[in-house]
């Protein structure tokens, strides 16, 4: 007997879930939110003749509103700065108007990924009272923003820098507050790398089993943090599209699997976030080999005894937009880790028209994996018992 293979988004008759959608936070998130000692130097938005920047510690670093607002343009219109909060889709910070957006796209959930802190909790500064104000203030407002969804807007909250036991109180207060996972920027103690101190955090996440997620921009090393090319220049074009084949994050799932981490953790959940999945196969294989070749020299034989394709397959999940290549590719991954998105309202969305991206995604491939990217993945790793299996 055939496979019945999807060709047309008509033949969906179940919730499409969307595993990276993002918000952009309200000006008044956090000035309204944090202790009045700290409202001078909490993010705010600053007016100026080329559009709302944010602000952040009075000022030490600036970031213009523009790439995170881009929902229901056109390509000819998009533009670095110069936008304000009063010309974005109110979908960006008002629930209402979210789940209107949603329903135009035929999109039935979405996952929620900051706009401001994307970058993580440093953006704050390295204060720490400012800092865990911020964060806190930042999964609150998240939580408001989620209520009144009926279950459809399901949050992630974000976590401190300033050491491993303010990352575990901060991850147990946003299971308080409703979000089913959390998001990482550096290693719970704080920096680039992984340390034996980090494993009380490590052993929580498992135990509440819950993912924690690394989106693209977060976990960077080296050049471009320090610096980064400009918005209006060709090198910008070359740093997101690398990027989004996984550049950044390449390095930072290496760092996990040959930390041992997963060794002690067998169960842990690690979530890949709009790195797409393309590139997934190529560095599975080679980081066998190398494993095969140098566990030896390395001391790797003595402290590490599982594939790092295996340790891939069993401990990490990833999320991608438009990948034909990674679909091409899929029997080379876990079809049950992966799952589409939409990255609403940033500029990878194709809103309102993201139908047309999953036929072109997903057109020749057999319709029970299909419902797999689209639904099945999503639901059983958030634990969405809420979600219907089909629609009417």
């Amino acid at each position: 007997m055939s496979q019945d293979i999807f060709s047309e988004v008509a033949s969906i008759d179940y919730p499409i879930l969307d595993a990276d959608a993002h918000v952009n936070e309200p000006p008044d998130t956090w000035e309204t939110r944090v202790p009045a000692k700290l409202r001078e130097r909490a993010p705010k938005v600053v007016h100026t003749d080329n559009g709302d920047v944010w602000s952040f510690d009075d000022g030490k670093s600036m970031r213009p509103v523009g790439l995170t607002a881009t929902a229901g343009l056109s390509y000819l219109q998009f533009k670095a700065s110069g936008i304000t909060y009063d010309e974005m889709r109110p979908g960006s910070f008002d629930t209402k108007a979210r789940l209107a957006d949603m329903d135009a796209d035929g999109i039935w959930l979405q996952v929620l990924y900051p706009s401001v802190t994307l970058g993580g909790a440093k953006v704050y500064g390295s204060d720490r009272e400012l800092q865990r104000a911020c964060v806190r203030a930042y999964n609150e407002w998240l939580a408001e923003f989620c209520e009144g969804s009926d279950g459809r807007l399901i949050g992630q909250g974000i976590l401190p820098t300033t050491s491993v036991d303010d990352a575990i109180d901060e991850a147990k207060y946003c299971l308080d507050l409703g979000h089913r996972g959390v998001v990482a920027s550096a290693f719970p103690n704080g920096s680039l790398d992984p340390a034996p101190e980090d494993d009380p955090f490590w052993s929580f996440v498992e135990d509440a089993d819950i993912p924690v997620a690394a989106h693209i921009g977060s976990f960077v090393k080296g050049a471009a943090v320090s610096r980064p090319p400009a918005f209006d220049s060709l090198a910008f074009m070359g740093v997101a599209g690398a990027s989004k084949a996984g550049a950044n994050t390449l390095p930072v799932v290496c760092d996990l699997i040959f930390s041992g981490i997963f060794e002690r953790f067998t169960k842990l959940k690690l979530l890949l976030v709009e790195a797409n999945i393309g590139w997934i196969p190529t560095l599975l294989e080679q980081v066998d080999d190398m494993f095969l070749r140098y566990r030896w020299f390395t001391g790797g034989a003595e402290q590490m005894h599982t594939m790092p394709s295996r340790i891939f397959y069993r401990n990490f999940y990833a999320t991608f937009m438009v990948d034909t290549v990674g679909i091409e590719l899929r029997h080379r991954l876990n079809l049950e880790h992966i799952m589409w998105s939409t990255d609403y309202p940033h500029t990878g969305t194709e809103w309102p028209n993201n139908r047309v991206s999953i036929e072109r995604n997903f057109r020749g491939v057999p319709k029970d994996q299909v419902k797999a990217m689209l639904h099945d993945n999503c639901k059983a790793l958030y634990k969405l018992d809420h979600v219907p299996d089909t629609l009417p």
